[in-house]
């Protein structure tokens, strides 16, 4: 049974208004498709073979590369680490962004189905991914009583910070209630997961390096 690890309950006050979500031109399914079975045809890779390194069916790789489906967020990542790549490679166009500064109201993002398709997690981008990067950053928006599904790892350390809503980390066998102003830090290579246990919407600022979503 996971050991669970509380924060003393905040006193709080109104709570601030959430800015909007700013919306990516195109949804995952629209350009993910191409850039995945390109990535699967360069590494030599079959539709059952990279479904098996994935722990995923042949038919639903078959979808996500015809633009019929959009995977989950973990299992995006395991298609990622069998491709020796990761999320942003396959979700995001070209670096356009020049500027050190990004705007609230032009931040992109990128939405990922949860478990049993009830809810959604949303990135938004407060780093715009670009090849050869060491850092990332998005706000994960996650919807209430959605998660991130099975625990994950890789290499990396992350880092972050509940900005509001209510969040339960799982790492390992450790299960960690967190509430906003709560931050926390850990090695990738942990399993890892996470969860909203609320009715209203988490949102999460959440540092990766290297990249991985």
């Amino acid at each position: 049974m996971a050991t669970i690890k509380t924060t003393p309950p905040r006193r709080r006050g109104r709570p601030a208004a959430a800015p909007a979500v700013a919306t990516s031109p195109a949804a995952p399914s629209d350009s993910l498709g191409v850039r995945l079975k390109h990535a699967r045809m360069v590494r030599q890779l079959t539709l059952k073979a990279l479904a098996e390194a994935a722990g995923c069916s042949e038919s639903l790789l078959s979808k996500v590369e015809g633009g019929h489906a959009t995977p989950s967020l973990a299992t995006l990542h395991r298609l990622a680490l069998a491709l020796s790549t990761n999320i942003a490679q396959l979700v995001s166009g070209p670096d356009i962004n020049t500027s050190p500064v990004q705007r609230a109201n032009a931040r992109p993002s990128v939405s990922f189905p949860t478990a049993g398709k009830q809810g959604s997690i949303v990135l938004e981008r407060v780093v715009v991914p670009a090849p050869g990067q060491l850092l990332q950053g998005d706000i994960h928006v996650i919807e209430p009583h959605s998660s991130s599904d099975e625990q994950i790892s890789h290499v990396g350390e992350e880092l972050g910070y509940v900005i509001e809503g209510e969040l339960e980390l799982t790492l390992d066998a450790e299960l960690y209630r967190l509430q906003p102003g709560d931050s926390f830090y850990f090695p990738s290579n942990v399993p890892h997961s996470y969860r909203n246990p609320g009715d209203v919407v988490t949102r999460v600022l959440w540092i990766n390096t290297p990249p991985t979503f």
